[in-house]
């Protein structure tokens, strides 16, 4: 197993299908986490605030286990936002965490 970055770029505009999609998004997320697999995963708000109200986000950051870079792009691909059409462009990257040890 391996970690890998998922970095989601959403696509402007999409605020309204992000929250209806989050749901089953949130779900496959609890879902790596209960297999003990997320490192971290959360939004990027489109302004600098923790709660960027009606401005909304401008992607996310998944870091999760994988068993290879294959299974870790079939997997993001397969998240309830690209079906919404909310990421505009996901990047699946090798991660290699080093601290906090």
């Amino acid at each position: 197993m391996m970690l890998y970055a998922i970095m989601g770029e959403d696509r402007p505009g999409t605020l309204e299908q992000r929250m209806a999609a989050r749901p089953a998004h949130v779900e496959r997320l609890l879902a790596l986490q209960a297999e003990g697999r997320l490192l971290l995963a959360g939004p990027c708000p489109a302004i600098d605030s923790p709660d960027p109200g009606s401005a909304g986000f401008s992607g996310s950051l998944i870091v999760a286990e994988f068993t290879s870079l294959d299974a870790a792009t079939k997997w993001a691909n397969a998240d309830p936002y690209v079906a919404a059409g909310v990421y505009e462009k996901v990047t699946v990257k090798p991660f290699k965490k080093v601290l906090p040890a």
